[in-house]
């Protein structure tokens, strides 16, 4: 530890997820939480329409950034009050973000939906990781890369992401040239969040060699984004080119402005950008190789760091410093989990369930839960697929949708919602055996995220990983984590395995798997994998099912604007 480290430092991690910013206050010297304070995004997601009222088409996900600064301004404050502390004893700040979520902005970072005129255009607005509209894109992108022999595409486990920052960008491109050519600057929020900080624009290793396909030095070539589409060659250097700040490193100190937003002292550190899952890894201390962490909340992100570089099918990437300085850090996921659980709880549970959940004093999610636990391995005679929102990892495909298989006239609430339940550990199985199958070790599971409080859904977890299931030892991962990041920024730790030493909490081996119970998932895995490879692979029906909701929903929006033209006349 360094000298700077006293008693009376602090630090504040802002972890920014879906539908909200979460501020947290850490003590430099141990890591205790002494404050936090969350504050709901006022417009949440857009994915029906735009604040305005224009529509948007099946698939669309976007943000208003106004949302981000207003976590500055309240979060930040309420933490700091919450945690008793003197402001003046705050010596560095650090952010983490949802990825890929991307903001078009103009050469000083005001995006391009706060310009007049540009609030009923759908492409000014920020693409939220779960934007999949550019799917048509990123199937592009692929089919390119892999004609050409592209020297990148293994490194993304042969595939990239419509999420990610080409296949948005390539959309923005083709679906409004005009957007496109006023935008300076295309943005991850993760970089723009401390731009707003600290009025200096650093991208951040993590999100630049994961979400923006840099790798060793280099971008994909101006030759093959001119092949993909005529005049979008000039993307990277004109769009997405910035200099890159490796991870813990001070992007710049807090501006006036910022400061009178936080209520923290002008010009402490701002550490560089980074992103939820990754920043996790040291809250976790879990650095080093052979330790995946899981980020378990409305998705899955899978994280982990080898001293070893392979190609991992399927994976979402591996890049140089991408977790910690020095060591590979490879990343896979799953787009769906906690957001399945809770569309079932929604859209599929009887009155009477969430009638008997309250009598209970539980929540449907907990009746249901101690309803399936009382079930045999099996019981219930389902499988079902994790891809409501798609599949990250291994098929890289979000024109993939969900399925239950086995359903009877029998089949109760509970019998579903185990089978989601375990259609998310069979999909964590298919990533964690194509990990060790490349040469990639993984001997310990590290769960974070709210998920982590459902002991069903753990048990069910290490069983059929036939893992030892470890949890981190806060509620705030993410925000820990950036807090530890804040602290190396600040000069308090050398580097981040060792601020993790002494500010990051775990509980190692938690829950351990059951041999027995485990042989039992084998063979609702091997179901589980046989509808995986049918469906994720050979049969499209899922795309054609998803292309044909697209053109019907296409007409309505058609026959109600041809409706609403003739009202208004």
């Amino acid at each position: 530890m360094s000298q700077h480290t006293g008693p009376h430092q602090y630090v504040v991690g802002v972890d920014f997820g879906t539908l909200s910013g979460r501020a947290l206050v850490v003590r430099v010297a141990d890591g205790a939480e002494l404050g936090t304070a969350v504050h709901a995004y006022s417009h949440a997601v857009l994915d029906d329409r735009l604040p305005g009222g224009t529509p948007l088409p099946p698939d669309w996900a976007l943000q208003v950034p106004e949302d981000y600064r207003d976590v500055l301004r309240t979060a930040v404050p309420a933490a700091i009050e919450a945690a008793g502390i003197e402001p003046a004893d705050v010596i560095g700040i650090a952010t983490d973000f949802t990825a890929c979520t991307m903001v078009p902005t103009l050469a000083d970072g005001t995006p391009l939906c706060e310009l007049p005129g540009l609030a009923d255009r759908p492409h000014a607005y920020v693409k939220l990781w779960k934007h999949h509209a550019a799917q048509p894109q990123a199937d592009r992108i692929n089919r390119l890369a892999e004609e050409r022999s592209e020297a990148w595409l293994p490194r993304y486990g042969g595939l990239i992401s419509s999420e990610w920052e080409f296949a948005k960008g390539l959309q923005l491109f083709e679906e409004d040239r005009e957007l496109y050519d006023r935008m300076d600057h295309f943005v991850e929020a993760a970089d723009w969040i401390v731009w707003q900080l600290c009025g200096e624009y650093v991208r951040n290793a993590c999100t630049a060699g994961y979400k923006g396909i840099y790798q060793d030095g280099h971008y994909p070539s101006a030759d093959f984004l001119e092949a993909l589409a005529p005049g979008f060659a000039g993307f990277v250097p004109d769009k997405l080119d910035h200099p890159i700040g490796p991870l813990g490193a001070r992007a710049g100190g807090l501006t006036a402005e910022a400061a009178a937003w936080t209520g923290l002292p002008e010009g402490i550190a701002v550490a560089v950008g980074n992103v939820d899952a990754h920043v996790t890894a040291p809250a976790a201390q879990a650095v080093g190789p052979g330790q995946m962490v899981a980020i378990m909340g409305t998705s899955t992100c899978h994280v982990m760091s080898s001293d070893v570089l392979h190609e991992v099918p399927g994976m979402c990437g591996v890049v140089d410093g991408g977790i910690i300085a020095g060591r590979w850090g490879y990343e896979a996921g799953q787009s769906g989990v906690g957001d399945i659980f809770g569309w079932f709880t929604e859209q599929a549970v009887p009155a009477a369930y969430a009638e008997a959940a309250a009598a209970a004093g539980e929540s449907v999610h907990e009746h249901l839960t101690r309803l399936a636990a009382q079930q045999e391995i099996g019981e219930h005679g389902l499988v079902a697929l994790d891809w409501h929102s798609g599949n990250r990892s291994v098929l890289v495909d979000h024109e993939l949708s969900g399925l239950v298989m086995g359903l009877t006239l029998a089949t109760r609430p509970e019998d579903v919602y185990r089978a989601l339940l375990e259609a998310t550990a069979f999909g964590t199985r298919v990533i964690v055996e194509g990990f060790r199958d490349s040469g990639v070790g993984v001997e310990e599971f590290v769960v974070a995220g709210g998920l982590a409080k459902n002991e069903l859904l753990m048990q069910i977890y290490a069983d059929v990983t036939r893992l030892p299931l470890s949890v981190i030892g806060s509620e705030q991962g993410p925000a820990l984590g950036s807090a530890i990041h804040a602290a190396v920024a600040a000069g308090a730790y050398a580097d981040v395995p060792l601020a993790a030493k002494s500010m990051g909490r775990v509980r190692r081996d938690v829950f351990v798997p059951d041999e027995e119970r485990a042989g039992r998932y084998d063979a609702l895995f091997a179901e589980y994998l046989a509808l995986h490879d049918e469906f994720g692979r050979r049969t499209p029906a899922m795309r054609r099912l998803k292309a044909i909701r697209r053109a019907a929903v296409e007409r309505r929006l058609a026959a109600q604007g041809a409706t609403e033209a003739g009202e208004g006349r």
